[in-house]
């Protein structure tokens, strides 16, 4: 079923992505990831200058990629996905052609790492976290298709006794810890859970699970597993490393906000400017986003228009006529419709995970 494996398989220019190895001396008892896999096959971060212009979703060539080993390249013939366990009253599989002739949803959804914004605990909190310093680039919107995971479930009979739905991956072992498992509560499982194929109007790229993942909407990355090959349902609560060792306690997002701009962009003085930036939650729809460009003293109110997604993010614009050259503090900030608002300073993780503090992005003015 697996062929050829590879690190990454997409191009990662480098005016695309920021390549994030594993952090090699992070000493991470509690959330590991500085195996040689790793090393060898890398994070790619997004940058966020590159979502200027694209419109709403991340186009797939700087999508984001993060993997615990290492890219598989199956072949969908060959390929099952297998439902089974105590929690269902038969065992079944689908093949790739089984899947693409169910009864299809399309969703727009962000998918985020847990560690987006790791790199903030120790530049703006002075405190680092171990892990891969991801700026805020290891996130993208898509426009996914596929078939809703109740419908797998329904077809295997779920007993009403369930509690846990665990998928797993088809990528290689990660160290002595197996493929990826993350248990999803049932209730979660049987509401809006896509096993998605298709991406952005495509077949799945292989970097980004074909032939077939989840997307969970809302919840931290690590539960939308690629390369899906086995879905188990329990009857028992599941504890596996991927919710024990790793990603504990970790699920919906929190809200966040990123400018579409490059680190220390260079803006001319006196000019009138539109900066656009983009904020998402996985708790609920952003109500609110705003802009300060004097370090945090004064905030206004960005203006946002379009699509409005609970799922995905919402894009937002502001003007700026910077008056005094120089290094300039630019700050966005988001509240959702469950009250919550990004705030300046936020506790620390010891494994880096949900940084949701107001990010301080630099640039610099200059005369035109």
């Amino acid at each position: 079923m697996r062929g050829t494996l590879s690190a990454i398989v997409k191009p990662l220019p480098a005016e695309l992505f920021i390549r994030r190895p594993a952090d090699a001396d992070s000493g991470q008892a509690d959330n590991a990831y500085d195996d040689t896999l790793a090393h060898r096959s890398g994070n790619a971060e997004m940058r966020w200058e590159s979502m200027a212009g694209q419109g709403y979703h991340t186009p797939t060539d700087r999508f984001f990629v993060r993997h615990h080993t290492l890219t598989p390249r199956i072949d969908a013939a060959e390929w099952r996905l297998r439902v089974h366990g105590d929690g269902v009253r038969r065992p079944v599989a689908f093949g790739y052609d089984e899947l693409l002739s169910m009864p299809a949803r399309t969703m727009d959804a962000a998918v985020e790492c847990a560690g987006n914004g790791r790199r903030f605990y120790g530049t703006q909190q002075g405190l680092r976290a171990p892990g891969a310093q991801w700026g805020l680039g290891a996130i993208g919107v898509a426009r996914w298709r596929g078939v809703p995971l109740r419908e797998l479930l329904r077809e295997a009979g779920v007993r009403e006794e369930a509690v846990d739905v665990v998928p797993a991956g088809l990528d290689p072992p990660f160290e002595r810890y197996g493929r990826v498992r993350r248990p999803l509560p049932v209730w979660k499982a049987m509401d809006d859970v896509l096993v998605a194929y298709e991406m952005n109007g495509e077949p799945l790229p292989p970097d980004h699970g074909f032939p077939a993942r989840l997307v969970v909407p809302g919840w931290a990355g690590i539960a939308s597993i690629k390369w899906l090959g086995e879905i188990e349902v329990s009857t028992n609560a599941v504890f596996t490393a991927w919710n024990t060792v790793f990603y504990r306690g970790i699920a919906r997002q929190p809200v966040k906000s990123a400018f579409e701009l490059a680190w220390d962009a260079r803006l001319p003085l006196g000019e009138h400017l539109v900066l656009r930036g983009r904020s998402w939650s996985g708790r609920g729809r952003i109500v609110r986003a705003e802009v300060s460009f004097d370090g945090g003293w004064s905030w206004r109110d960005a203006d946002h228009r379009g699509e409005h997604l609970v799922a995905a993010w919402l894009p937002w614009h502001v003007t700026w006529v910077p008056e005094h050259p120089g290094r300039h503090v630019l700050m966005a900030r988001a509240t959702d419709s469950s009250g919550v608002t990004q705030p300046l300073v936020t506790p620390w993780h010891p494994a880096g995970y949900h940084f949701d503090a107001v990010v301080q992005h630099p640039v610099q003015v200059v005369l035109g």
